[in-house]
């Protein structure tokens, strides 16, 4: 069985900033591309910042210049820098990982979700 459990989240008001985490746990042989997803009220899930375990990265428009994704391969864990957060950026945001475990192979895991909310 594999975890992902995000952190970070919280209210912040317009132009602040916010650091998510996520780290994977778990019965873990190797982690490929890892992610963070977004799903606004009533909006589809669409994905906002990706990189692969080499370290390749990959945003959303929305956010380019302002989010940053980073990633420590030794810890298992992935980060989201979120600057000059805008109201539009509310969302519930979840990890992605592509994880390959020992017994089951390759696998898309999701986190349970940490909410974001921009707001004066």
């Amino acid at each position: 069985q594999v975890q992902l459990v995000e952190s970070g989240g919280g209210l912040v008001q317009p132009g602040g900033s916010l650091r998510l985490s996520c780290a994977a746990s778990g019965s873990i042989f190797s982690i490929g591309s890892m992610a963070w997803y977004r799903q606004a009220p009533g909006k589809q899930r669409e994905l906002a910042a990706a990189i692969t375990r080499g370290g390749s990265t990959n945003y959303a428009d929305s956010v380019k210049g302002r989010f940053t994704i980073s990633r420590d391969n030794a810890k298992n864990t992935i980060y989201l820098q979120m600057n000059s957060l805008k109201p539009e950026d509310t969302a519930v945001y979840y990890c992605n990982a592509e994880i390959l475990m020992p017994l089951t192979g390759l696998s898309t895991n999701w986190g349970q979700g940490t909410q974001v909310t921009v707001s004066s």
